[in-house]
């Protein structure tokens, strides 16, 4: 059950929450962009980041539906402080390796794999376990700092991501997120997690996958954001993994342009969250959701036509203020509506279905990269983009009468 005792915004244990899981944030997004970056840097091809990509996603997703049943199952505390210690481990394997004077792209494919593997058990646990720190009035304003401090350490991660390539190599970057993994996993072990409302027991693994996937398409609210977020997604493809392949080309190979794309994005996002923080709530989330995807629509395709890397930027980072707006509103209606002891298949599936749409888009859309200018397909997605917004947002009548309830699905 959640804690009720305290209603306070910031106990001990939300405190140390947001620090554990931003430190891990902190090291896995700088390795995350020297990854990618590396690859852009040494073969300019669409079909390597395209291979970087499923490298990175694939096997999260194909761990989703497990990892769910055990988030509702076993102590998601320490899913979260295990599945930290692997990727760690995986990363110093690869740090040591290069440490050896090795480089291989192979190697770096191996390694995002198994860090996918971790992060996909990771994920469910995470966001399953917040209702269980934070009382519901408070979900939406925690929601917000987090992604502000999210954003304000991914405004760093590109600068020392690309400090650390610049000055270093590769793997003192990797050896970065051993670090801040190891303090990130000490620091959860002294989080108090209240006691919770576990899934059925003796049941199979099928079983449980089974029963989750039945209350989630049962549940009207939670279909629809799962259509809407499975086309959404794959239509975000060209702008979350081929701007470093448009800004390589259109604009220069320079380390520093690559930085900027991923610092302005993430600035913009910064604003975003400090929005939310202020503002607390959402009076309708799918209408919140619908106008999200309409924004980041309408930038995409500007994305496409700005002639100077200037306007490029300006554009870029009006475009990530929404990013908190969706994933807040996202996240929250789906811990208000669903039941504790299926919230982490809820989230699995919801990680699957979204997760899943990237992969397919890329296998499009990073071959085509290849034949035809990042910019149009830029535009073309951007403009089907707020399409499917705007029929994400006709569905806001059924969130307003309030139709579908935790205990209607009960």
């Amino acid at each position: 059950m959640k804690q009720k005792s305290n209603n306070a915004l910031f106990t001990p244990s939300v405190v140390l929450f947001l620090i554990s899981q931003n430190l891990s944030l902190f090291g896995s997004s700088v390795v995350g962009y020297a990854i990618i970056w590396y690859i852009t840097l040494e073969t300019s091809s669409g079909v390597f980041l395209m291979y970087a990509t499923l490298a990175q996603m694939v096997p999260h997703l194909l761990i989703s539906l497990s990892s769910g049943v055990w988030a509702d199952r076993y102590n998601r505390k320490h899913l979260i402080m295990l599945s930290d210690s692997f990727i760690a481990i995986a990363t110093l394997g690869l740090a040591l390796f290069y440490a050896t004077g090795a480089k291989s792209i192979t190697a770096l494919l191996a390694v995002s794999v198994v860090r996918s593997l971790g992060s996909g058990v990771q994920t469910p646990a995470v966001n399953a376990i917040i209702p269980q720190l934070v009382s519901e009035e408070h979900l939406v304003r925690i929601q917000g700092v987090n992604q502000s401090i999210n954003s304000v350490l991914l405004l760093l991660s590109p600068a020392v991501g690309g400090m650390m390539l610049g000055l270093f190599d590769l793997t003192w970057t990797l050896l970065l997120d051993v670090v801040t993994a190891v303090f990130a996993v000490v620091t959860f072990s002294f989080i108090k997690v209240g006691a919770r409302k576990r899934s059925e027991e003796g049941t199979s693994m099928i079983q449980d996958i089974k029963k989750g996937l039945s209350y989630t398409f049962n549940n009207v609210l939670l279909r629809n954001l799962l259509i809407c977020y499975g086309f959404s997604f794959f239509l975000i493809t060209p702008a979350a993994i081929l701007t470093p392949l448009l800004v390589e080309r259109s604009f220069g190979s320079e380390v520093w342009f690559l930085t900027a794309n991923e610092m302005v994005w993430t600035a913009g996002t910064l604003l975003g969250g400090l929005i939310i923080s202020l503002k607390g709530s959402f009076s309708n989330k799918v209408r919140a959701i619908a106008l999200s995807l309409v924004a980041f629509g309408v930038s995409f395709a500007l994305l496409g036509v700005a002639p100077t890397f200037l306007l490029y930027l300006i554009i870029l980072g009006l475009g990530g203020i929404f990013v908190p707006v969706l994933n807040s509103a996202e996240i929250v209606m789906i811990q208000e509506i669903t039941d504790e002891d299926k919230m982490g298949r809820v989230f699995s599936i919801v990680q699957l279905l979204s997760g899943s749409a990237i992969p397919l888009g890329i296998l499009l859309f990073g071959p085509l990269a290849d034949r035809v200018p990042v910019e149009w397909l830029l535009i073309i997605s951007g403009i089907l983009l707020v399409v499917v917004g705007l029929i994400y947002g006709s569905t806001q009548k059924t969130y307003q009468t309030g139709s579908v309830t935790k205990e209607s699905q009960s």
